[in-house]
């Protein structure tokens, strides 16, 4: 069996990263962390362009019609940069309006979402958890009650809301919802608390068959850019041992440094194939996708964030310093990690789902 990217899809990756390094170097990311604006419009504007804002939208509303797979190659490419802005929430807005939508409801929201005329997100967490069976908010024409760490709540156009029994609904409108931002860890992706007060919300009509579809291609997403930023970190960490010098020589010459470094390339390299094989299921054995998600999402947000703490150290002090950009990518291993439920969670999923 044959199986590696295809032409396009490396393609792709290739005008995410050219893009990225031209548009959005170290120096720029650095501002846009540092900033108080939760995004660059022109950066979002650009990636659209590219046609990041509809990957998976079906071409009949203007979107690029790929599938999961390709979705993830974008997003193993942009956690690579750790390129800031609303990608993730934007995605699987568009993802929740496509396999949820009715006909009508995917040709009012599809084409302006895909065009970046409207700036989608999701709000999941509650108190209660972030999985379709933990939701309480009830559905129906309006949306009263709480929803957490929202990526990008505050600005979001169009927000699909999980509602009671798995369901989903879309509030339009930033005037509909109560937003309060916070400082997160990562400042690549904001996030912000919602307060529903009866705001209008309009049930999708197939929403709780389509919830757990869009958990998992959020649990793909997010490990697809935990090998990014991985592997990002890997590169930092050899770079470094290349050009750092003590007694006379790089410290890449001392065999401890070796070793460490060699270790760190045999956890992160392999695991790419966990990542490409759970966005496979997902487009192609849907009935592996639930177990191979949850799998996939655990273990390579473990890895982001165990290929961080490594860098940092194989940096030394500096490593631990405001100045060195390693900072950027621990934070982002922090977010992929926690988001949507930590490895434990999905891994405790994945055991049941086996029943084991």
């Amino acid at each position: 069996m044959k199986f590696e990217l295809s032409d396009e899809q490396e393609l792709l990756q290739e005008t995410i990263r050219g893009f990225l390094e031209s548009e959005c170097p170290v120096a720029r990311l650095r501002e846009i962390c540092d900033g108080d604006e939760p995004f660059d419009p022109s950066l979002w504007k650009g990636m659209v362009e590219i046609g990041l804002g509809g990957i998976q939208v079906d071409d009949q509303y203007g979107g690029v019609g790929l599938e999961a797979f390709d979705l993830a190659v974008a997003a193993e490419a942009l956690g690579y940069a750790a390129a800031p802005g609303p990608f993730l929430g934007h995605s699987l807005a568009a993802s929740a309006i496509s396999l949820g939508g009715s006909q009508e409801q995917r040709e009012r929201w599809l084409p302006a979402l895909a065009a970046g005329e409207l700036l989608g997100t999701v709000a999941l967490a509650e108190e209660s958890g972030w999985q379709p069976g933990d939701w309480t908010l009830p559905g129906g024409s309006s949306v009263s009650g709480c929803k957490r760490h929202v990526p990008y709540g505050d600005v979001a156009d169009l927000i699909v809301v999980g509602t009671a029994g798995g369901g989903l609904s879309v509030v339009e409108g930033r005037g509909a919802v109560s937003a309060e931002p916070y400082d997160g860890a990562d400042r690549t992706r904001r996030l912000a608390d919602l307060t529903f007060e009866s705001s209008a919300a309009e049930d999708l009509v197939a929403g709780a068959d389509a919830s757990p579809r869009v958990r998992d291609l959020a649990l793909v997403l997010l490990a697809a850019d935990a090998f990014g930023g991985a592997s990002r970190c890997l590169e930092m960490a050899v770079a470094y041992a290349q050009s750092r010098e003590q007694f006379g020589v790089t410290i890449g010459h001392f065999q401890a440094l070796k070793h460490q470094l060699a270790n760190l390339a045999v956890d992160v390299e392999p695991a790419r194939a966990l990542y490409w094989y759970a966005a496979h299921a997902y487009d192609q054995v849907p009935d592996e996708a639930p177990r191979t998600a949850a799998l996939a999402k655990a273990h390579l947000t473990d890895r982001f964030m165990h290929a961080a703490r490594e860098t940092v150290e194989v940096h030394g002090g500096y490593g631990f310093t405001w100045e060195c950009e390693v900072q950027i990518w621990f934070k982002r291993a922090m977010f992929d990690r926690a988001f949507l439920g930590t490895p434990p969670v999905h891994r405790e999923r994945a055991a049941a789902l086996a029943s084991w």
